[in-house]
């Protein structure tokens, strides 16, 4: 045993740094395993054969689409499980824009959410590889040209080349086809991208900074595009960006050529095959893994098997290709000793007999494969990888042409990590890694004691203890060389070893092999790799380039377990996982983070402050992860002439996982329009701490954690709200505008189930009912007459943003949404008041265009297409091309009270202090107390 803290590095990373590393006879390239555990598809006698299908291979692809489930899950399965395709997928963005039925997580939060989902379906997909560009989802785009206006081209295409450069496919795919068949702007890109990519990864003329770096040029064979079935029909393809159907085609971007009528199916992969030993076909699987991005689809949707396939049509080829293809790889040589066409022409007879050795264990392998006993192959699989090793050395000290090493010891070191993960799995080897308690001395064996929780969050200089579990359950007894504890920060963790590991591990038999350890002073914390100032900025900054492009930042510490089998050292690596217990799903197991001792925030984190404002309260939560008893104080950083009482707060904490929050009463002095900044700061041991992290999404998704500034950002702004006002508030699928509230005074009452059926509703001024409330509240549909009859008596309810599950006429007249309702994404179109004289728009506040000024990422999205009589449109806005939209503020008069629907984005405009939006939001706050509104009109 020894701990060794060493850079842990991708595959498709050490793979893009060759010919400079060596891989020598015991030192396989292995790769840090994320997951507690793997998938039942992805273990023992599954796994082999699954592993021996791509040993068989040297066929690639891969595929590029805008967000995270955009992808064609079933092809990528039927790919990578079914025929042992090396699969990798580039997501360009990570969905920041996008709505959440799962969380009130929405931006860079939601963006982490919507990773760590694509994370969860990859493993059901078999990828190899998950990517990620550097821009941001800024929200819905309608055309190409929005899209690379916003992103830039060459900012996305340079990416896309890195991506290519360091996996080097065969093949380069998308969903989509770079035109308005597309569905929307974002789209487009990925399709433009997959295309423009086939020309300019092979270019050493192209980001040349990338080829200095030492990725060297690649050029893909073909290039593939789902054909077009996003919304056309026989009148055409609608084009998003014009508002209009326009006939089929599209733009050939390898050819520069338009291509009128139907695209055309090149080749149509059987996408719904039955695989007979998983059981399932694969859109079964690979809705299964879609079915984990739950913040876009609420959860699975598995079909029943049957025939299923994906059409694609092919836009460039460097081959001579046939019109009509059996698969994306027709004409190229994807067999094992097809690697020798690496070399050019007439490769050395070196390589091509070394191939052919190599490929000789693999058949032979697959051959003598048995489900019942994996192990009855390893001894063939060992004297494979032998044969990749000694070819690997052969290799690099040959004199092939730099270019032409570099791609085969890329294809070789891919064989190579392919084989140790099917030898690890033919002897059906397991590795753990958890955070456990000290050992205890009451007597009581392990078994009893059953699964213990642990610390969620590491922090600098904390010590604890980590149990690596390691179990044989083949039929060959396997030698254990070492175990080992890794750190990624390549900085000291004082590992020791407080057991030994064993020589030898027997057929049934487990071993643990215990550490203790201390997180170093200055280890990193674990958050994103990648930032941005603020949501105006549609692309990321990257801090840590060694990082670049993989979904997250690798987490801090994994064990490594080196076993020796036949001569040959195999590697499994396992990230250290602490543990938690929730009712319900039950024990959880999630990656070790480390971050501060102590997360400060202040929620909400931006709004308004009324001109007006002589005093007001800011909450500043405080998040302990320190072990035992802590002190801290708390203090605010103020504008100058400002005072808070108290000036700092004494805070005690007597256990880990604690919060407690601390209000100051803040004195502004004299407010301006303009912006104020607030900052909370907890002293903690001698040292100042001036950020929290919040942790993102939900039961049962693996955790990350955003971190952010411990301040309020406030606009000084003219806004009155009628005083004495008492909200009800339907929460549907999670959003902070009652949070937001606040800045006008306003405390909400959450209103239950209960509450909607049975609760008297009287007492409340108004009711808002929140964002997608219709979709996820079924009391509230069940209850719906209640709120009616509320109106009828003189309430006033506000319906937000909700999805066309609103479209039943569950207002009090009837009225249209469309299951494709319209929206307006640009944020600065004009927005004209149709009745300036309406009560909404006269008091307190006297509402103008300038209202709408500053707002960010959209106007509205799902507004009504046609609505009764009774209902009054109040405001009109579209985008470029857009007819008139009038349905995104309707309001009728109800009885004694009044109804209004509001598809604008105050939810996503309150949180982020948008001062116009507190302005009109006030005026329906205050509308049941507006002398105008009480006198009739």
């Amino acid at each position: 045993m020894s701990f060794r803290s060493k850079g842990a590095l991708s595959v498709a990373l050490m793979s893009a740094l060759l010919p400079s590393l060596c891989i020598g006879e015991n030192v396989p390239l292995t790769k840090t395993v994320v997951d507690a555990r793997p998938i039942p598809m992805d273990r023992g006698a599954a796994e082999t054969w699954k592993m021996l299908k791509k040993l068989h291979t040297r066929a690639s692809i891969l595929m590029i689409v805008a967000h995270p489930d955009d992808e064609d899950g079933a092809t990528l399965a039927y790919e990578s499980r079914g025929l042992g395709v090396r699969t990798n997928l580039m997501t360009l963005n990570r969905g920041e824009g996008g709505a959440n039925v799962m969380s009130s997580d929405l931006w860079d939060a939601l963006g982490l959410v919507r990773t760590e989902e694509l994370l969860q379906a990859d493993r059901y997909y078999g990828l190899d590889g998950q990517y990620f560009s550097t821009v941001a989802d800024y929200g819905f785009s309608k055309s190409l040209k929005e899209a690379l206006g916003q992103w830039g081209h060459d900012r996305v295409l340079r990416d896309a080349v890195r991506v290519v450069r360091t996996v080097r496919p065969l093949i380069v795919c998308s969903v989509f086809v770079g035109g308005p068949t597309d569905g929307h702007g974002n789209h487009a890109t990925a399709g433009l991208m997959a295309q423009e990519v086939f020309k300019a990864a092979g270019d050493p003329k192209m980001f040349p900074e990338q080829i200095k770096e030492g990725l060297l040029p690649w050029t893909p064979v073909k290039t593939y595009a789902r054909t077009p079935f996003f919304r056309t029909s026989e009148k055409g393809a609608y084009d998003y960006a014009n508002h209009r159907w326009t006939p089929l085609g599209v733009t050939n971007h390898v050819t520069g050529k338009w291509e009128p009528g139907q695209v055309s199916t090149t080749v149509t992969i059987p996408s719904g095959t039955f695989d007979t030993p998983l059981g399932l076909t694969y859109p079964q699987i690979s809705r299964e893994g879609l079915g984990f991005q739950k913040s876009q689809n609420g959860g699975a949707d598995i079909p029943f098997p049957g025939p299923q396939v994906s059409n694609y049509h092919r836009f460039g080829s460097h081959i001579a290709a046939k019109d009509k293809e059996n698969s994306f790889f027709d004409g190229i040589d994807i067999s094992l000793t097809g690697i020798a066409d690496l070399a050019g022409n007439e490769p050395p007879t070196f390589l091509k007999t070394g191939l052919k050795q190599i490929n000789d264990a693999v058949e032979s392998a697959i051959a003598g494969f048995a489900a019942q006993d994996p192990s009855a192959i390893a001894g063939t699989l060992a004297n494979g990888l032998k044969a990749t090793n000694s070819l690997v050395a052969e290799v690099e000290k040959s004199t092939l042409a730099q270019e032409e090493k570099y791609n085969i010891l890329h294809e070789l070191t891919t064989k190579q990590q392919q084989f140790n993960t099917a030898l690890l799995a033919s002897l059906s080897l397991s590795v753990e890694a958890d955070v456990v308690p000290p050992p205890s001395s009451d007597g009581i064996p392990a078994e009893f004691r059953g699964t213990q929780r642990t610390f969620q969050m590491a922090t600098p200089g904390k010590n604890f203890n980590v149990r690596v579990h390691l179990f044989d359950g083949g039929k060959l007894p396997v030698e254990v060389q070492s175990v080992e504890l890794n750190a990624t920060s390549g900085k000291s963790w004082n590992a020791s070893s407080g057991s030994a590991a064993p020589r030898t591990i027997e057929p049934g038999n487990v071993s643990d092999v215990r550490f203790t350890a201390k997180v170093p002073d200055d280890e990193p914390y674990t958050r994103p790799y990648f930032t941005r100032p603020g949501m105006e900025q549609s692309y990321y900054d990257i801090a840590d380039n060694s990082s670049w492009g993989m979904a997250l930042s690798p987490y801090p510490l994994h064990a490594t377990v080196r076993f020796s089998f036949d001569g040959l050292t195999l590697e499994s690596s396992r990230v250290v996982q602490v543990i938690s217990k929730v009712d319900g799903p039950g024990t959880l197991r999630y990656p070790m983070p480390v971050g501060p001792p102590v997360s400060v925030a202040i929620s909400p984190s931006a709004g308004v402050i009324p001109l007006d404002e002589k005093s007001f309260s800011v909450s500043v939560r405080l998040h302990n992860n320190v072990e035992g008893h802590a002190d801290e104080t708390v203090h605010l950083v103020l504008p100058d002439g400002w005072t808070s009482t108290p000036q700092s707060m004494p805070v005690n904490f007597t256990q880990m996982g604690e919060e407690q929050a601390v209000t100051f009463t803040i004195r502004p002095g004299n407010v301006s329009q303009k912006p104020y900044e607030i900052t909370a700061v907890a002293d903690y041991a001698g040292k100042s701490y001036k950020e929290g992290y919040v942790t993102v999404g939900y039961t049962g998704l693996r955790p990350y954690f955003l971190y952010s500034p411990a301040a309020y950002k406030a606009t000084g702004t003219d806004v009155k709200m009628a005083p004495s006002q008492n909200i009800g508030y339907i929460e549907g699928s999670g959003d902070d505008v009652p949070a937001s509230l606040k800045a006008l005074g306003v405390n909400v009452s959450f209103l239950s189930a209960q509450d909607l059926a049975s609760a008297d509703l009287s007492k409340y001024n108004s009711i808002l009912v929140g964002v997608r409330a219709y979709a996820v509240r079924p009391d509230l549909v069940a209850n719906n007459n209640r709120l009616l009859n509320y109106v009828k008596n003189g309430g006033v309810v506000m319906v937000q943003y909700n999805t066309p599950e609103f479209d039943h006429n569950y207002g009090p007249y009837p009225y249209v949404m469309t299951n494709d309702p319209e929206e307006v994404t640009d944020e600065k179109s004009v927005v004209t008041i149709l009745d300036p004289n309406n009560p909404l728009f006269t008091w307190p506040n006297k509402i103008t265009s300038k209202d709408f000024d500053g707002w960010i990422e959209e106007r509205g999205s799902k507004f009504l297409s046609s609505w009764d009589s009774k209902y009054e449109p109040l405001l009109e806005t579209h985008d470029e091309g857009q007819s008139p939209q009038k349905g995104g503020l309707v309001y009728a008069r109800y009885g004694k009270g009044a109804y209004i629907y509001n598809a604008y984005a105050f939810y996503r405009q309150l949180p982020l202090g948008v001062p116009g939006a507190y302005r009109i939001f006030a005026n329906m706050l205050s509308l049941p107390k507006n002398p105008q509104f009480l006198s009739g009109k």
